[in-house]
């Protein structure tokens, strides 16, 4: 490669995907002498662009971190994942973040050349996104950077929270992550008042922050990932409505459906499963079962709240059919 232009902006490209590039195999990917190779990373230094090196033979480079963001280096596919990224930001629920990322957003745009542009505004044309009405769910991105910042440095915190059931109390807590669920944000974090893990959901916190006390790292039950301890805490607390339904299909069948569904599927031996569906609304729990019965024949067998609901929605369709 002899246009040092050229050879920069590769060179800054190579050093932006890796923490650290041992010297030899900078030199072997640009094609250059080591010689030619440090003049390149001396031009860089020029240009403001914080390279750290490492003598000796087992030496290298990396870009270091410095007091303002550098420009960026993307190729085609990390352009194209960047702006469906900050265009799935804007929906995201963080307070604040929507103005931000579509700023960001604009800025991408601008610089992104013709082709990559088409592609990007064809994704974005023909992709809708359902926006739920959600605002109490609305995450503070301060709260979030301070738990955080409290999950990586294993430094305890403290926060007002108030349960589902209303109950408001203050809790000390040692974060151990911070899980996404869809539009909603799970820490899971020790409660070392109540001796126990706990979840706790950011949007019904108040004020949280660092105690300025550090605590050694300790493993979740059961050998759970924190996303796994979420799913099984969402999974085992209560909900206003729950009932089973059995599926007169193949159990691989009924996953590959119900995959959205918050629920374990029982094969029943027989061509049929059971699914035990739970939810806050008798409404959701329709949803499930008419989505359900759209492929399989199903059957509500527990649950009278439902399996009435279901009876009604199926005679208003059967009446509508019948009179179209």
């Amino acid at each position: 490669m002899n246009d040092p232009t050229a050879r920069t902006l590769r060179l800054l490209s190579l050093l932006q995907t890796h923490k650290f590039w041992p010297g030899n195999e900078l030199s072997d990917r640009l094609e250059v002498s080591a010689r030619t190779l440090r003049r390149d990373i001396d031009r860089l230094r020029e240009l403001g662009y914080p390279v750290d090196a490492t003598p000796g033979v087992a030496g290298g480079y990396r870009l270091a971190a410095g007091p303002h963001m550098p420009p960026l280096v993307l190729d085609d596919d990390e352009a194209i994942a960047l702006a469906v990224g900050l265009r799935a930001a804007a929906g995201a629920a963080i307070a604040g973040i929507e103005d931000t990322a579509i700023q960001a957003l604009a800025k991408l745009e601008t610089v992104l050349p013709d082709r990559l542009r088409r592609r990007v505004n064809a994704l974005h044309a023909n992709t809708a996104v359902l926006r739920w009405n959600s605002a109490d769910a609305l995450v503070d991105p301060e709260a979030l950077g301070t738990l955080a910042q409290a999950c990586r440095d294993r430094e305890e915190a403290r926060f007002d929270y108030v349960r589902k059931d209303g109950e408001a109390s203050a809790r000390l807590v040692q974060p151990k992550q911070l899980v996404s669920v869809g539009r909603r944000w799970y820490l899971v974090a020790f409660d070392v008042r109540r001796d126990d893990w706990r979840t706790f959901r950011l949007d019904r916190m108040e004020t949280p922050r660092l105690a300025g006390v550090r605590f050694e790292e300790r493993p979740l039950p059961d050998g759970l990932d924190a996303a796994s301890y979420v799913s099984r805490s969402i999974r085992r607390s209560p909900m206003a409505h729950e009932a089973d339904v059995t599926v007169t299909a193949d159990p691989e069948a009924v996953a590959d459906v119900a995959r959205w569904v918050d629920s374990e599927i029982e094969n029943l031996g027989d061509g049929r499963c059971r699914l035990h569906l739970r939810s806050d609304t008798l409404g959701w729990l329709l949803t499930q079962v008419t989505t359900l019965a759209t492929h399989f024949d199903v059957t509500v067998d527990g649950g009278d709240a439902l399996a009435e609901l279901v009876s009604r929605t199926a005679a208003r369709l059967e009446r509508s059919s019948t009179n179209s």
